[in-house]
């Protein structure tokens, strides 16, 4: 059983990642330290809208993409830290579903996933055929991000209202000795960098990564939770 992070420390980041391809069950797993921990802030890292999180809220089942599995914790902020694609439509979509308008942050500077890249994800036949895409359009948002060429968050009138820094907003809590909780999306096994390329996502998935996505330094981390299941599956 896992141990409450609070019984060991006052200041405490923790972040949470999959330990195989992905469908480890790490929504549960963050909705359930959330309620342990009781964190001041959870924050996603991760790529974008390509994996959803399934969590349970009484006889409710929500499924998500963008808002942090942890708002089943109503006691939190959320933030999506500015290394995640953001696609404005599914964020504003599972924002009303939720209801979480008023206690979510987007970072600036997240990348933006236009319905171009979309298209251009779903028209691929190396991307959709042999590597298996879902389709969200993250590869080539990702691959015009590097190119510096794709808008950002702040440059998104709809997201106005939910603009923050994120790697501020966490370090200030971690000065002031709060709890925060960093969620991870998909898993090791289809890192960019250390997966079954060419068969992986656009970019690394490993623990150290969903810190750089939220701008926490490697020294701020307490604990890192690697989520396995135990029949490993992968779909893609």
């Amino acid at each position: 059983m896992y141990r409450s992070i609070l019984l060991d420390r006052t200041m405490s980041c923790t972040i949470i990642v999959g330990g195989f391809f992905g469908d480890e069950g790490k929504g549960k797993i963050v909705a359930h330290i959330a309620h342990q921990d009781r964190p001041s802030i959870i924050s996603r890292g991760g790529v974008g809208p390509n994996a959803g999180h399934t969590v349970r809220v009484g006889e409710k089942e929500y499924g998500v993409r963008m808002v942090p599995s942890g708002f089943v914790y109503r006691e939190a902020n959320l933030m999506i830290g500015s290394g995640v694609l953001v696609d404005p439509r599914v964020f504003m979509q599972e924002v009303d579903q939720v209801d979480v308008r008023d206690r979510i942050f987007v970072d600036g500077r997240c990348g933006i996933i236009e319905t171009d890249h979309i298209a251009r994800d779903k028209t691929s036949d190396h991307l959709r055929k042999k590597i298996g895409s879902t389709g969200t359009g993250c590869g080539p948002a990702n691959s015009d991000r590097v190119l510096r060429t794709s808008r950002q968050a702040k440059d998104v009138p709809e997201l106005s209202d939910f603009i923050t820094d994120v790697a501020a907003d966490l370090n200030g809590a971690l000065d002031n000795d709060e709890v925060v909780l960093l969620e991870g999306t998909q898993g090791f096994g289809i890192s960019l960098y250390f997966g079954t390329y060419p068969f992986v996502t656009s970019k690394d998935t490993s623990a150290s990564q969903i810190a750089a996505d939220n701008g926490v330094g490697p020294t701020r981390i307490d604990d890192v939770i690697v989520v396995f299941k135990a029949y490993p599956t992968r779909v893609g």
